[in-house]
């Protein structure tokens, strides 16, 4: 029987195992650099997918609506897998951005 101590548990336990399985994705695997810093972009729970709705292309590249930040053209790194991800440091700055194919 589920108990309500369970469903708490399960919900406090459930951020980290999203983010540890971004962790173990195609961009951390693929030895990916920031075009600004050169630092890598995957470090430990830093890297999450903003949804398509939450993005705007612009003139000089891509405005976020969380955080609020725009990301010039010369810094975005071509997405693997069509979505929009950002990888940030502890902070909360931004060490990488990447975004899918502009549509022609």
């Amino acid at each position: 029987m589920v108990t309500a101590r369970s469903l708490l548990l399960l919900a406090a336990l459930l951020p980290f195992a999203t983010r540890a399985a971004a962790h173990d994705h195609w961009i951390n695997h693929g030895g990916f650099r920031s075009p600004l810093t050169n630092e890598f972009c995957c470090g430990n729970n830093d890297c999450f997918e903003i949804q398509e709705t939450q993005v705007k292309v612009n003139g000089v590249g891509y405005d976020l609506a969380v955080p609020r930040e725009t990301v010039p053209y010369t810094e975005v790194l071509p997405s693997k897998d069509g979505k929009y991800w950002r990888c940030r440091r502890t902070d909360g700055s931004r060490r990488c951005f990447f975004a899918p194919p502009l549509s022609q």
